[in-house]
């Protein structure tokens, strides 16, 4: 048995009830004989509480996981970032050390690269990531470190990056990889997708969608109508959930 003692973690989020994070955590720590570990959701409206949540449970509160919408604007509370989460420019994994001080990891980035690989074929050299939020920053990261070039989708006008509307069969030539990294069709709107033409996807794109409930999105499903390979994000959060396990114990 190993037997880790009054070891606590949890999950920062924003109606985060659905939450992956702590169901994997609560079977892992029953599974392995975890003895003393728990993991717990701190849900709360605004990221203003969330130095009460550090002040309140202060008592063996070891790490915690970040998820939408707080991945970037957690990090003005961060003491120290690793040197990957200060490149990309959000944080979902705090490490809570033994004086009390946070530093803030991406292991995003890492779940997402490690996912994606075995998919990956010669042709794949360019990738449309649609969403700009925290969880396109880790994306963007892991994209740069395989050398596929990538371009934001996003409804606004931001800087270096196009709008769905620009969307055609030529981009659908130029990009093989679709990446929803916006929260668009997740449970229970399941009916929703993101607003780009279905019809140019081919037998050579990969659709990857960051959400895994449902585990095919209507996203997904429109794109393997049309033949390409899709993925959810389950397998990515999985080992990012493993990797932030190993951060909180190293």
């Amino acid at each position: 048995m190993i037997t880790i003692q009054k070891k606590r973690f949890g999950l920062l989020g924003k109606n985060i009830s659905y939450s992956f994070s702590r169901g994997y955590f609560k079977e892992k720590f029953e599974s392995g004989n975890y003895e003393g570990c728990s993991y717990e959701n701190f849900d709360i409206p605004e990221i203003t509480e969330f130095p009460s949540i550090i002040e309140n449970n202060h008592s063996g509160l070891r790490g915690i996981n970040v998820t939408i919408p707080y991945k970037e604007v957690v990090i003005q509370y961060m003491d120290k970032l690793s040197k990957k989460a200060a490149l990309i420019g959000a944080v979902n994994t705090i490490k809570i050390t033994k004086n009390g001080k946070l530093k803030g990891y991406n292991t995003d980035y890492y779940g997402f690269k490690k996912s994606l690989q075995p998919l990956l074929q010669p042709h794949h050299k360019k990738a449309l990531i649609l969403g700009t939020g925290g969880a396109s920053k880790g994306v963007a990261f892991a994209l740069e470190e395989l050398g596929i070039e990538y371009t934001f989708v996003s409804r606004g006008n931001k800087e270096n990056t196009i709008d769905y509307s620009q969307i055609n069969e030529e981009t659908f030539n130029q990009y093989h990889i679709i990446i929803n990294s916006t929260p668009v069709g997740t449970s229970p709107d399941i009916d929703a997708s993101p607003a780009i033409p279905y019809d140019y996807f081919t037998d050579k794109h990969i659709a990857y969608d960051l959400i895994y409930n449902p585990a095919e999105t209507k996203f997904l499903q429109n794109a393997k109508a049309k033949g390409a390979k899709i993925k959810n994000g389950l397998r990515m959060l999985e080992l990012q959930a493993e990797k932030s396990w190993e951060i909180w114990n190293k």
